[in-house]
């Protein structure tokens, strides 16, 4: 069965920020074959965000917040990518060859983008259209997980605050979290270089509003407790540095 390609969590939400967590989905609809990969390929990190989810949607209630997801794996279309990118269809992710994703004609590559990135996208401008008609200023955020090992590496940042060329609301979550015992650092494990930056862009230059990426490792994240602990600290670390932004503006 076909999940749901974008779901809009709270859509009323008269909070500050509007939430969006791209890869919260590992669903692969039938049609693909699971793209020639293995369970534990589809079950792991490559195809989704662990924890993302649950995390957005704790920070959804906490902040009274709108929360616009994808519902299908970032396998099939990486929503946090834009379609002339290549990796917005990956071919290779981590250890594993996308067999399902090799040798595609500009035809398939259109459909994937038509019926799985545009709805999305769509869906978030709506989102926050009608969101910047209830709330004077509104601010992007969205939420991913990593993994703790990368090509046998192991990771050393447990909280990343990512940004692009707009750093005011990473500012004010980095001096927000001065204190934390988590090893948090900018742009970090992935960056404006590493082309994750896409949503942040699309949705918050554009409109001229303030925005942040939030990474978390993905073994901070893995039971409900462990979510909920983390959905306070950011909302804690999110709401100061709004009050920051006020505060520059006046």
């Amino acid at each position: 069965m076909e999940n749901s390609v974008v779901e809009v969590i709270n859509p009323k939400g008269n909070g500050r920020f509007v939430l969006v967590c791209e890869h919260a989905s590992k669903f692969i609809p039938d049609k693909f074959n699971n793209l020639g990969l293995s369970v534990k390929a589809r079950e792991s990190h490559v195809a989704w965000d662990p924890g993302a989810f649950d995390v957005a949607v704790g920070l959804s209630k906490i902040l009274d917040a709108p929360l616009v997801t994808s519902g299908i794996s970032r396998l099939i279309y990486d929503c946090n990518r834009p379609p002339t990118a290549k990796s917005s269809i990956p071919e290779r992710s981590e250890t594993f060859n996308i067999k399902g994703n090799t040798d595609l004609n500009k035809d398939e590559v259109s459909e994937r983008a038509e019926k799985y990135y545009f709805p999305f996208r769509n869906a978030l401008i709506e989102c926050l259209g009608l969101h910047s008609r209830r709330v004077k200023s509104s601010i992007l955020v969205t939420i991913h997980t990593f993994t703790p090992v990368f090509h046998g590496r192991e990771r050393k940042v447990d909280l990343g605050i990512v940004h692009d060329s707009d750093n005011r609301m990473a500012d004010g979550m980095l001096n927000a979290l001065a204190g934390s015992s988590m090893n948090i650092e900018r742009n970090q494990p992935y960056g404006p270089r590493d082309g994750v930056t896409h949503t942040l862009k699309e949705h918050g230059n554009r409109r001229g509003i303030a925005s942040v990426m939030i990474e978390i490792k993905n073994d901070l994240v893995v039971t409900l407790e462990d979510q909920l602990e983390i959905s306070q600290v950011l909302a804690s670390a999110l709401n100061l540095a709004a009050e920051n932004l006020n505060n520059r503006a006046d």
